[in-house]
């Protein structure tokens, strides 16, 4: 009941356009941009995002302002992917987990063990194929401005998870993502759908016994303080995704709209140093807090995963049916990726 209070009060908040949400400015000459993650502020992908702030005030000579909402302060990755298609929020940063529910294709990044590696992961990215899903939800309200690096996503909990057998009879916490929710089932575990900020508390009170994401995402959320196995068996590489609201970045001119993606673009380069710098140190605190790391063999998460593989490379492009058309359209894209080299 508590939450259905919570999401009835945001609802009423922003249908009665409350000033909050509103993309305005104080002056006429300054474009306000209101941006709106669920990370803390120690977090590489804030300090991504704070960058990105920067380069946009200095590319544009102080006419534009990012403003950055991080912690869940205006809502969950749902939430405020919602009001980006409304206009009330200009900007979010939202892994393409939840993106799926509003960009069918989105969910070929849900796919475990699609790229080999973090180098075969930024060449789709950064080509074509990335390319397009960044805006193959354009009619939808929702603009993909860039990936920022997530790097891969492993399982952790209070127990050791090396093979998918450790996973059987446990509760696994996952984004809302079906693609996520299909992994853990072909794996042997039980998904459970939890929003990041009550992650913790989850894990604590045993309300899940597991979760996955990324080093980064492990140290700074304290998870480790619970989790004390984690295992490296990188399932998955989900990057975050920053995306502007359609409606705003039409509204922007034509020069606003150059300021705000150079300052994107530059982001992106300095987030990958980042990232880089720190998974190696969130590797070294959870380390130090007496997590025990494990690299298992990844063959039996490989093999376990094949059925969602196969209903992609064996869905029917003609058929009637458009959700198997489009399941069709993803496996064409798996081909393609599995070519590039």
């Amino acid at each position: 009941m508590k939450n259905g209070l919570f999401v009835f009060i945001g609802i009423v908040l922003i249908l009665t356009g409350v000033s909050y949400w509103t993309q305005g400015t104080v002056d006429q000459d300054i474009r306000i941009l209101k941006l709106a993650h669920g990370l803390n502020t120690q977090h590489p992908v804030h300090e991504t995002m704070v960058y990105l702030a920067k380069r946009a005030n200095e590319l544009s000579d102080g006419k534009m302002e990012i403003q950055i909402f991080p912690s869940e302060q205006l809502g969950n990755e749902k939430e405020c992917i919602e009001a980006l298609q409304l206009g009330y929020l200009a900007m979010t940063k939202t892994s393409t987990g939840p993106m799926e529910a509003f960009v069918p294709r989105i969910r070929l990044f849900g796919i475990p063990y699609l790229f080999r590696n973090a180098d075969h992961f930024w060449k789709v990215a950064l080509g074509t194929i990335g390319k397009g899903l960044l805006v193959a939800g354009e009619d939808l309200g929702l603009r993909g401005l860039c990936y920022y690096d997530a790097g891969a996503r492993s399982f952790y909990g209070k127990e050791p998870i090396n093979s998918p057998a450790d996973l059987t009879g446990k509760k696994v916490r996952v984004m809302n993502s079906v693609m996520a929710m299909d992994m853990v089932k072909a794996m042997g575990g039980s998904p459970t759908p939890i929003s990041w900020g009550e992650l913790y508390t989850s894990l604590d009170q045993g309300v899940v016994d597991a979760a996955e994401n990324n080093a980064p995402s492990f140290e700074t959320s304290r998870h480790f303080e619970i989790c004390k196995h984690y295992s490296l068996d990188e399932h998955v590489r989900l990057p975050d995704m920053l995306v502007i609201s359609a409606k705003i970045w039409a509204d922007l001119t034509e020069q606003q709209q150059a300021w705000l993606q150079q300052a994107v673009d530059e982001s992106v380069t300095h987030g990958r140093k980042l990232w880089t710098e720190g998974d190696a140190k969130s590797m070294a605190i959870v380390k130090a807090g007496g997590v025990t790391i494990s690299h298992p063999d990844k063959k039996p998460f490989q093999d376990a995963v094949q059925p969602i593989w196969k209903r992609f490379l064996e869905a029917d492009p003609n058929s009637d049916d458009e959700n198997e058309r489009e399941d069709a359209a993803i496996g064409q894209l798996i081909n393609q990726i599995q070519e590039i080299q």
